[in-house]
């Protein structure tokens, strides 16, 4: 059994979250026996347009997870620095594929997984992640090694899902995940 978490908290960006749960869960028709859910630290967290998520656990679930993705959005902005949150974490990124969408790489850097591990981030969060010495590139919008990846921009996720899927699931599923949301025919250029 493999499980996937997406970490979510108030002032999260909408198309960062429903986006990679939409597609995550389509990893269940072909590996049935996978469970995704959406973890925070409240019951429900709000998105920037205001959208009420209900959470299915705990941010203390990712320690057990096999992929651990980290939303974006302006919430980051508090939470990076938050010690009290931060330390609730308990992830592994020798065992476990920890990524982010955007800002959600500033979660990331506060954790510490970023020392010495380059990184991508939306453009608004780059002065920021810079300041915690990240190496940023800021020409690229997905940056990986080892098993720590980060994605700038919201399309940007289709390569960052195509890649963890790769390193969980194995290279097979991902066309069948990747062309039940594309056209016939069409790869993943089409959308960029």
């Amino acid at each position: 059994m493999k499980k996937i978490v997406l970490v979510v908290f108030d002032q999260f960006t909408d198309i960062d979250v429903f986006l990679p749960w939409d597609l995550f869960n389509r990893i269940r028709f072909i590996e049935k026996d996978t469970i995704i859910k959406f973890v925070g630290t409240d019951e429900y967290h709000h998105s920037t347009h205001g959208i009420k998520l209900k959470m299915h656990g705990t941010i203390e679930e990712c320690k057990d997870a096999d992929i651990v993705f980290f939303a974006s959005g302006s919430g980051t902005r508090r939470l990076y620095r938050d010690q009290e949150y931060l330390q609730r974490f308990s992830l592994n990124p020798e065992k476990q594929i920890i990524c982010s969408m955007c800002s959600g790489a500033l979660l990331l850097a506060g954790l510490g997984l970023l020392k010495n591990v380059p990184a991508t981030t939306y453009p608004t969060s780059i002065k920021a992640l810079k300041e915690m010495e990240v190496d940023v590139i800021e020409d690229r919008h997905l940056v990986t090694q080892g098993n720590i990846g980060t994605a700038a921009g919201c399309l940007a996720f289709m390569d960052l899902f195509k890649w963890c899927v790769e390193k969980t699931f194995g290279e097979d599923i991902v066309d069948d995940v990747i062309n039940s949301v594309l056209p016939v025919g069409q790869g993943l250029e089409c959308i960029y």
